[in-house]
């Protein structure tokens, strides 16, 4: 997968991958619009997402009813510093199955974007050079 990302104004980032883009802002305190969630914010999306996706999966997989099913983070972060601990609860539909609680849990635990904490992978940040202005076109005519 690559993503470009270009900047629209202010200290708004937006990523391009495929057909989509998602553009993070950052709040009014940070120098932001807060016209939308901040890069941080979607780390968390992105597990509560990967999360409710596993979860109706399991219920999906074994035509359990998913009405009422549901996803909910907690993020521990005292005082906007280092993330302590990150709850994920799970809310059990209407006569789901006694004997799937487990099965639910270790389903939702194999979130991939859970692993990817769990065993991150080597980051490489690196430069390239930026690509030289065309030249104009009188200058190509010679």
């Amino acid at each position: 997968m690559e993503m470009e990302v270009s900047f629209p104004g202010g200290v708004a980032v937006e990523a391009r991958f495929g057909s989509f883009a998602v553009r993070t802002d950052q709040p009014l305190d940070e120098g932001g619009l807060n016209a939308a969630p901040s890069p941080f914010s979607l780390f968390f999306v992105s597990i509560a997402t990967c999360a409710g996706f596993y979860a109706l999966r399991f219920c999906q997989v074994r035509k359990i009813d998913t009405a009422g099913l549901g996803v909910r983070l907690i993020v521990d972060r005292p005082d906007h510093g280092r993330i302590r601990t990150i709850r994920i609860e799970v809310k059990l539909p209407p006569g789901f199955p006694e004997k799937y609680e487990g099965s639910i849990i270790r389903a939702i635990d194999s979130c991939t974007v859970k692993r990817a904490i769990l065993e991150p992978p080597q980051f490489e940040v690196v430069t390239v050079p930026a690509a030289a202005p065309p030249a104009p076109p009188d200058a190509q005519k010679s």
